[in-house]
Protein backbone atom coordinates (compact mmCIF):
# COMPACT_ATOMS: atom_id res chain seq x y z
CA UNK A 1 0.00 0.00 0.00
CA UNK A 2 1.35 3.52 -1.08
CA UNK A 3 2.31 5.40 2.31
CA UNK A 4 0.23 8.71 2.19
CA UNK A 5 2.46 11.42 3.35
CA UNK A 6 2.56 15.01 3.20
CA UNK A 7 4.77 17.40 1.44
CA UNK A 8 6.16 21.13 1.98
CA UNK A 9 8.29 23.17 0.16
CA UNK A 10 9.10 26.69 -1.24
CA UNK A 11 8.05 27.69 -4.68
CA UNK A 12 9.83 30.47 -7.19
CA UNK A 13 6.87 32.76 -8.42
CA UNK A 14 7.26 36.44 -9.58
CA UNK A 15 8.60 38.63 -7.02
CA UNK A 16 10.18 35.82 -4.48
CA UNK A 17 9.22 32.23 -3.17
CA UNK A 18 6.28 31.39 -1.55
CA UNK A 19 5.73 28.36 1.03
CA UNK A 20 3.43 25.21 0.12
CA UNK A 21 1.84 22.26 1.60
CA UNK A 22 0.31 19.38 0.04
CA UNK A 23 -1.53 17.22 2.58
CA UNK A 24 -1.97 13.78 1.58
CA UNK A 25 0.19 14.40 -1.32
CA UNK A 26 0.38 10.76 -2.49
CA UNK A 27 -3.18 10.45 -2.64
CA UNK A 28 -5.45 9.42 -5.29
CA UNK A 29 -8.35 12.15 -6.28
CA UNK A 30 -8.23 15.28 -7.56
CA UNK A 31 -6.01 17.61 -6.05
CA UNK A 32 -7.96 20.98 -4.18
CA UNK A 33 -5.74 23.89 -4.34
CA UNK A 34 -6.89 26.13 -1.57
CA UNK A 35 -6.61 30.51 -1.99
CA UNK A 36 -6.72 32.14 1.03
CA UNK A 37 -8.06 35.88 1.58
CA UNK A 38 -7.01 38.92 2.66
CA UNK A 39 -5.17 40.10 0.39
CA UNK A 40 -2.34 39.07 3.06
CA UNK A 41 -4.12 36.71 5.25
CA UNK A 42 -2.41 33.39 5.62
CA UNK A 43 -4.01 30.02 5.03
CA UNK A 44 -3.71 28.88 8.71
CA UNK A 45 -7.68 29.98 8.95
CA UNK A 46 -8.44 27.17 6.71
CA UNK A 47 -6.46 24.57 8.09
CA UNK A 48 -9.41 22.27 8.77
CA UNK A 49 -10.12 22.01 4.73
CA UNK A 50 -7.52 19.30 5.20
CA UNK A 51 -9.83 17.15 6.71
CA UNK A 52 -10.79 16.97 2.86
CA UNK A 53 -7.30 14.57 2.77
CA UNK A 54 -9.24 11.39 3.13
CA UNK A 55 -10.04 11.57 -0.60
CA UNK A 56 -7.70 13.78 -2.30
CA UNK A 57 -4.87 15.84 -1.88
CA UNK A 58 -5.21 19.30 -0.27
CA UNK A 59 -2.58 22.00 -0.83
CA UNK A 60 -2.16 25.11 0.79
CA UNK A 61 0.00 27.86 0.18
CA UNK A 62 0.90 31.44 1.55
CA UNK A 63 0.68 33.93 -1.31
CA UNK A 64 3.75 36.48 -1.54
CA UNK A 65 4.49 38.73 1.42
CA UNK A 66 2.88 36.67 4.23
CA UNK A 67 2.57 33.92 6.41
CA UNK A 68 5.66 31.61 6.18
CA UNK A 69 6.42 33.06 2.44
CA UNK A 70 8.85 35.28 1.65
CA UNK A 71 7.99 38.94 2.41
CA UNK A 72 9.95 41.42 -0.09
CA UNK A 73 9.28 45.26 1.13
CA UNK A 74 8.43 46.13 -2.46
CA UNK A 75 4.59 47.47 -3.06
CA UNK A 76 4.98 47.62 -6.67
CA UNK A 77 4.76 43.23 -5.95
CA UNK A 78 1.19 44.21 -4.09
CA UNK A 79 -1.65 44.04 -7.51
CA UNK A 80 -4.00 41.45 -9.17
CA UNK A 81 -1.81 40.64 -12.07
CA UNK A 82 1.01 39.66 -10.20
CA UNK A 83 -1.27 37.44 -8.13
CA UNK A 84 -2.54 35.79 -11.15
CA UNK A 85 0.82 35.05 -12.48
CA UNK A 86 1.93 33.70 -8.55
CA UNK A 87 -0.90 31.08 -8.43
CA UNK A 88 -0.20 30.01 -12.63
CA UNK A 89 3.73 29.33 -11.31
CA UNK A 90 2.13 27.38 -8.40
CA UNK A 91 0.36 25.00 -9.92
CA UNK A 92 2.61 24.90 -12.69
CA UNK A 93 5.53 23.94 -10.72
CA UNK A 94 3.29 21.51 -8.82
CA UNK A 95 2.31 19.53 -11.94
CA UNK A 96 -1.59 19.73 -11.12
CA UNK A 97 -2.87 19.07 -14.55
CA UNK A 98 -5.91 18.31 -13.27
CA UNK A 99 -7.49 19.87 -10.23
CA UNK A 100 -10.32 22.02 -8.05
CA UNK A 101 -9.75 25.18 -7.21
CA UNK A 102 -11.43 26.59 -3.72
CA UNK A 103 -11.15 30.34 -3.16
CA UNK A 104 -12.06 32.39 0.09
CA UNK A 105 -12.73 35.87 0.39
CA UNK A 106 -10.10 37.35 -1.48
CA UNK A 107 -9.14 34.12 -2.99
CA UNK A 108 -12.46 33.57 -5.13
CA UNK A 109 -11.41 37.11 -7.18
CA UNK A 110 -7.52 35.89 -7.43
CA UNK A 111 -9.36 32.39 -9.06
CA UNK A 112 -11.64 33.65 -11.36
CA UNK A 113 -9.04 36.24 -12.37
CA UNK A 114 -7.36 33.43 -13.45
CA UNK A 115 -9.37 31.81 -15.02
CA UNK A 116 -10.66 34.34 -16.90
CA UNK A 117 -6.99 34.94 -18.23
CA UNK A 118 -6.00 31.13 -18.01
CA UNK A 119 -8.70 29.53 -19.13
CA UNK A 120 -10.82 26.72 -17.66
CA UNK A 121 -8.55 23.49 -19.30
CA UNK A 122 -7.80 20.66 -16.28
CA UNK A 123 -10.16 22.81 -13.60
CA UNK A 124 -12.48 20.21 -12.63
CA UNK A 125 -14.71 22.82 -10.41
CA UNK A 126 -14.39 25.73 -8.30
CA UNK A 127 -15.72 26.77 -4.90
CA UNK A 128 -16.15 30.64 -3.85
CA UNK A 129 -16.34 30.69 -0.24
CA UNK A 130 -17.87 33.95 1.10
CA UNK A 131 -16.67 35.41 -2.23
CA UNK A 132 -15.24 38.81 -3.18
CA UNK A 133 -15.86 39.56 -6.78
CA UNK A 134 -16.98 42.63 -7.12
CA UNK A 135 -15.23 45.34 -4.54
CA UNK A 136 -18.02 47.77 -5.56
CA UNK A 137 -20.66 45.35 -4.40
CA UNK A 138 -18.95 44.67 -1.35
CA UNK A 139 -18.56 47.88 -0.43
CA UNK A 140 -21.90 48.65 -0.94
CA UNK A 141 -22.92 45.43 1.54
CA UNK A 142 -20.63 46.73 4.24
CA UNK A 143 -22.33 50.40 4.17
CA UNK A 144 -25.78 47.90 4.67
CA UNK A 145 -24.61 46.17 7.61
CA UNK A 146 -22.47 48.97 9.16
CA UNK A 147 -25.95 51.04 9.53
CA UNK A 148 -27.21 48.06 11.61
CA UNK A 149 -24.24 48.61 13.91
CA UNK A 150 -24.82 50.40 17.21
CA UNK A 151 -24.40 54.44 16.28
CA UNK A 152 -21.49 54.76 18.48
CA UNK A 153 -19.83 52.72 16.25
CA UNK A 154 -21.16 54.08 12.92
CA UNK A 155 -20.40 57.39 14.16
CA UNK A 156 -16.04 56.15 15.26
CA UNK A 157 -16.16 54.97 11.44
CA UNK A 158 -17.44 57.75 10.14
CA UNK A 159 -15.05 59.96 11.77
CA UNK A 160 -11.93 57.82 11.00
CA UNK A 161 -12.89 58.07 6.96
CA UNK A 162 -13.66 61.94 7.20
CA UNK A 163 -9.97 62.25 8.86
CA UNK A 164 -8.62 59.32 7.13
CA UNK A 165 -7.30 58.21 10.44
CA UNK A 166 -7.42 54.25 11.28
CA UNK A 167 -4.76 53.54 13.75
CA UNK A 168 -6.62 55.12 17.10
CA UNK A 169 -7.85 52.61 20.08
CA UNK A 170 -11.80 53.52 19.08
CA UNK A 171 -11.38 52.80 15.53
CA UNK A 172 -9.86 49.12 16.26
CA UNK A 173 -12.71 48.73 18.71
CA UNK A 174 -15.41 48.98 16.05
CA UNK A 175 -13.38 47.26 13.59
CA UNK A 176 -13.40 44.49 16.15
CA UNK A 177 -16.89 44.98 17.08
CA UNK A 178 -17.72 44.77 13.39
CA UNK A 179 -15.70 41.72 13.10
CA UNK A 180 -17.20 39.70 15.53
CA UNK A 181 -20.42 39.95 13.79
CA UNK A 182 -19.77 39.28 10.62
CA UNK A 183 -16.21 38.12 10.12
CA UNK A 184 -16.23 34.96 12.68
CA UNK A 185 -18.87 34.60 15.43
CA UNK A 186 -17.02 31.60 17.10
CA UNK A 187 -15.94 33.14 21.20
CA UNK A 188 -13.31 33.26 21.45
CA UNK A 189 -11.66 33.34 17.82
CA UNK A 190 -10.04 29.65 17.20
CA UNK A 191 -6.39 29.44 16.99
CA UNK A 192 -6.15 29.15 13.44
CA UNK A 193 -7.60 32.25 13.10
CA UNK A 194 -5.90 33.87 15.49
CA UNK A 195 -2.45 32.75 13.96
CA UNK A 196 -3.64 33.64 10.47
CA UNK A 197 -4.12 37.77 11.94
CA UNK A 198 -0.05 37.56 13.86
CA UNK A 199 1.02 36.05 10.24
CA UNK A 200 -1.03 38.94 8.18
CA UNK A 201 0.86 40.70 5.76
CA UNK A 202 0.31 43.94 6.24
CA UNK A 203 1.79 45.70 3.79
CA UNK A 204 -0.35 43.43 0.85
CA UNK A 205 -3.84 44.49 2.57
CA UNK A 206 -3.26 48.17 2.93
CA UNK A 207 -1.94 48.28 -0.49
CA UNK A 208 -4.30 46.44 -2.26
CA UNK A 209 -7.51 46.67 0.33
CA UNK A 210 -7.49 48.88 3.15
CA UNK A 211 -7.39 49.96 6.73
CA UNK A 212 -10.38 47.47 6.97
CA UNK A 213 -13.02 45.18 5.56
CA UNK A 214 -15.48 47.85 5.51
CA UNK A 215 -13.11 50.50 4.64
CA UNK A 216 -11.18 50.23 0.97
CA UNK A 217 -8.56 52.65 -0.39
CA UNK A 218 -6.41 50.18 -1.98
CA UNK A 219 -5.57 49.44 -5.95
CA UNK A 220 -8.81 46.93 -5.82
CA UNK A 221 -11.47 49.38 -5.12
CA UNK A 222 -12.41 49.28 -8.71
CA UNK A 223 -12.57 45.65 -9.24
CA UNK A 224 -15.54 44.08 -10.60
CA UNK A 225 -15.60 40.92 -12.16
CA UNK A 226 -19.93 40.78 -12.69
CA UNK A 227 -20.15 41.42 -16.05
CA UNK A 228 -17.67 38.52 -17.04
CA UNK A 229 -18.92 35.87 -14.44
CA UNK A 230 -21.24 34.70 -17.38
CA UNK A 231 -18.81 33.51 -19.45
CA UNK A 232 -17.26 30.63 -16.72
CA UNK A 233 -17.87 26.98 -18.17
CA UNK A 234 -17.36 25.07 -15.08
CA UNK A 235 -19.25 23.65 -12.36
CA UNK A 236 -19.08 25.70 -9.38
CA UNK A 237 -20.25 25.97 -5.84
CA UNK A 238 -20.37 29.20 -3.53
CA UNK A 239 -20.85 29.47 -0.11
CA UNK A 240 -21.90 31.69 2.32
CA UNK A 241 -22.90 32.41 5.92
CA UNK A 242 -26.60 34.36 6.80
CA UNK A 243 -24.27 37.16 8.43
CA UNK A 244 -21.64 36.98 6.02
CA UNK A 245 -19.65 40.21 4.81
CA UNK A 246 -20.33 38.67 1.43
CA UNK A 247 -23.99 39.06 2.09
CA UNK A 248 -26.57 36.32 1.18
CA UNK A 249 -28.57 38.72 -1.93
CA UNK A 250 -25.14 39.41 -3.35
CA UNK A 251 -23.96 35.32 -3.56
CA UNK A 252 -26.76 35.00 -4.96
CA UNK A 253 -26.65 37.63 -7.34
CA UNK A 254 -23.18 36.21 -8.37
CA UNK A 255 -25.13 32.80 -8.82
CA UNK A 256 -27.39 33.82 -10.84
CA UNK A 257 -24.75 35.41 -13.14
CA UNK A 258 -22.92 31.89 -13.10
CA UNK A 259 -23.84 29.75 -15.71
CA UNK A 260 -23.32 26.53 -13.49
CA UNK A 261 -23.44 27.72 -9.84
CA UNK A 262 -25.01 26.82 -6.99
CA UNK A 263 -25.41 28.27 -3.67
CA UNK A 264 -24.98 27.19 -0.29
CA UNK A 265 -25.99 29.39 3.20
CA UNK A 266 -25.32 28.53 6.01
CA UNK A 267 -27.29 30.07 9.61
CA UNK A 268 -25.96 30.84 12.23
CA UNK A 269 -22.75 31.45 10.64
CA UNK A 270 -20.92 34.94 9.19
CA UNK A 271 -17.72 35.14 6.49
CA UNK A 272 -15.89 32.21 8.23
CA UNK A 273 -18.65 29.91 8.24
CA UNK A 274 -16.05 27.05 7.55
CA UNK A 275 -14.88 27.02 10.84
CA UNK A 276 -18.49 28.17 12.54
CA UNK A 277 -20.45 24.97 10.53
CA UNK A 278 -17.28 22.87 9.63
CA UNK A 279 -19.62 19.84 9.31
CA UNK A 280 -22.64 21.38 7.39
CA UNK A 281 -19.79 23.27 4.86
CA UNK A 282 -17.65 20.19 4.39
CA UNK A 283 -20.55 18.30 3.22
CA UNK A 284 -21.57 20.56 1.20
CA UNK A 285 -17.87 20.64 -0.62
CA UNK A 286 -17.99 16.98 -0.63
CA UNK A 287 -21.10 16.79 -2.04
CA UNK A 288 -19.47 18.88 -5.13
CA UNK A 289 -16.84 16.85 -5.32
CA UNK A 290 -18.89 13.85 -5.74
CA UNK A 291 -20.93 15.46 -8.39
CA UNK A 292 -17.99 15.94 -10.68
CA UNK A 293 -14.98 13.22 -9.50
CA UNK A 294 -16.59 10.58 -11.97
CA UNK A 295 -16.99 12.98 -14.98
CA UNK A 296 -13.39 14.43 -14.18
CA UNK A 297 -10.76 11.90 -13.34
CA UNK A 298 -7.65 12.07 -12.13
CA UNK A 299 -5.20 11.75 -15.09
CA UNK A 300 -5.59 14.32 -17.53
CA UNK A 301 -5.77 14.51 -20.83
CA UNK A 302 -2.78 15.99 -23.41
CA UNK A 303 -4.40 19.05 -24.10
CA UNK A 304 -3.13 19.87 -20.72
CA UNK A 305 0.06 19.55 -21.01
CA UNK A 306 1.12 22.17 -22.95
CA UNK A 307 0.35 24.43 -19.18
CA UNK A 308 2.99 22.98 -17.62
CA UNK A 309 6.31 22.80 -20.12
CA UNK A 310 9.34 24.41 -18.78
CA UNK A 311 7.94 25.20 -15.08
CA UNK A 312 9.93 25.83 -12.30
CA UNK A 313 9.81 22.74 -9.75
CA UNK A 314 8.64 22.71 -6.14
CA UNK A 315 11.45 22.83 -3.90
CA UNK A 316 10.43 20.25 -1.50
CA UNK A 317 11.34 20.01 1.99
Amino acid sequence: MMQIKDQMGMIPVPGGRVWYRSVAADRDGTPLLVLHGGPGAPHDYLENLSDLADERPVIFYDQLGCGRSERPDDSSLWNLPRFVSELAAVRSALRLERLYLLGQSWGALLAISYLLEHGTCGVAGLILSGPLLSSPAWMRDQRMLLEQMPDDVQDVISLAERENIFDTPAYQAAMDTYYRRHLCRLDPWPDCLQRTFEQLGLQVYLTMWGPSEFTCTGNLAQVDLMPRLGGLDLPVLITCGRHDEATPATCEAYRELIPSARLVMLEDASHEHHLEQPGRYLAAVRRFFASYDQKYPVTGGTETMAVFEGAPAAEQQ
